[in-house]
């Protein structure tokens, strides 16, 4: 009988030990997959978050009177980019949530860093970007964005001569791809923002609305058409300036071809900004950019565009601007480049500036295409700039200069 009851008491504490053996086991288990879930969890949220921009930064060197030749007209880099860009970069961090309801939320800022001789304020940091927003908030519209905060705004870029067709940039709302059948609907309403020394402050008190048709069937292209309006409040500032109840407008069509664009684009008011309110001043900028592969390795860029404005406010002048860019891919690394640019303004009381330039660029990218980057550049650039006031002898400035930069976009 004693047998007995030490058998029984040995097979309880067994069976004890057996199922408490278990019951770690599967805490363990529990443990482990919860352990893994997180881990999974904080991977897919890494993968929300996201570093952007853009940046170029390097040396060079000057002999000749001037590092850059700039300052021909209206339209940004009229005689190239390629080695008559200066140093700076935009960099931003966002983030992106979806919501158990289906929402895909992202929010966002940017600082961009342009301090140099020609570029950027004294502070040398902006806060560029600072927004919110949100798609898939409604049903029948599941792409419509909705936003509001600090953005880049109808930013309109071209690439060899860096020049922005639109741009009204600043703090407000809107919305972004609206389907109205056919095309899709983008409007926004912002104001300009209090930039002294880096872009830091309130409204100041000038304001656009926007609105943009784009990705129009037009058969053998694609078209965008837009609008925008500008105007003021009762800012001291503004009535000091003596702009209050001063408006502006813009109406422009961008038509995209296979590898070729054409913008058209006239402003009353405005040139490419309807906030920079210049009063009687009237505008007209036609251009045309475009490529094509000519073999294998070689594939040749080019633009040239018109540019006039008259008024009372203006001085009343036409420009033309033509770049060339061809460029040689050695292999998946190393590619050549060379660009040639002239541009002409002729100014109606006879006065004329013209200039040419041309640079040599030896590349090396991640992957060999006029598109990859990053790029590393060593380049050299000669040029001249020509000034020619009626009835007065001319004044030339001559450019000769060697660099080397990185360029990157991300």
């Amino acid at each position: 009988m004693k047998n007995f009851k030490v058998l029984s008491l040995a097979l309880a504490v067994a069976s004890s030990l057996t199922a408490f053996s278990a019951s770690a086991a599967d805490e363990n288990i529990n443990m482990q997959t919860q352990i893994d879930d997180l881990q999974k969890l904080m991977a897919d949220k890494a993968n929300d978050l996201r570093f952007f921009g853009y940046a170029r930064y390097g040396a060079q060197f000057q002999s000749g009177d001037a590092r850059y030749v700039n300052g021909i007209g209206s339209t940004g880099q009229t005689v190239g980019r390629l080695g008559n860009e200066a140093n700076g970069g935009e960099y931003g961090i966002a983030k992106k949530y979806t919501a158990d309801n289906g929402a895909v939320w992202d929010l966002a800022v940017m600082v961009e860093h342009w301090s140099n001789d020609q570029w950027g304020s004294t502070g040398g940091v902006n806060m560029k970007r600072f927004y919110a927003g949100a798609s898939n908030i409604f049903e029948s519209q599941p792409d419509m964005y909705v936003w509001a905060g600090r953005d880049f705004h109808a930013r309109l870029q071209q690439g060899l001569n860096d020049y922005y067709v639109t741009i009204e940039d600043g703090q407000g709302g809107g919305f972004k791809n609206l389907d109205v059948g056919g095309a899709k609907f983008d409007f926004g309403v912002v104001g300009g923002v209090d930039d002294n020394d880096g872009s830091l402050g309130n409204d100041n008190g000038k304001y656009a609305i926007t609105a943009k048709f784009k990705d129009i069937d037009a058969g053998m292209a694609k078209l965008d058409a837009y609008a925008h309006f500008g105007f003021t409040s009762e800012d001291d500032d503004i009535q000091a300036d003596g702009l209050d109840n001063e408006t502006a407008w813009l109406v422009g069509t961008h038509i995209k071809f296979n590898s070729d664009s054409l913008h058209l684009r006239y402003g009353d008011g405005a040139n490419n900004s309807v906030m920079g309110l210049k009063g009687d001043f009237q505008s007209l900028f036609v251009s045309y950019e475009g490529g094509f592969d000519a073999s294998e390795n070689w594939n040749i860029n080019y633009l040239a565009a018109y540019y006039n404005q008259s008024g009372d406010d203006a001085t009343d002048q036409n420009e033309y601007s033509l770049i060339v860019r061809p460029q040689y891919r050695w292999n998946d690394i190393h590619s050549t480049w060379i660009e040639a640019g002239y541009a002409l303004v002729d100014e109606d009381s006879g006065d004329e500036t013209d200039g040419w330039k041309v640079t040599l660029s030896q590349n090396v990218s991640i992957g060999g295409l006029p598109w990859s980057r990053p790029m590393l550049r060593f380049y050299a650039t000669v040029g001249e700039k020509d000034v020619s006031p009626q009835g007065a002898s001319s004044t030339t400035t001559d450019t000769v200069s060697l660099g080397a930069m990185f360029e990157a976009w991300w």
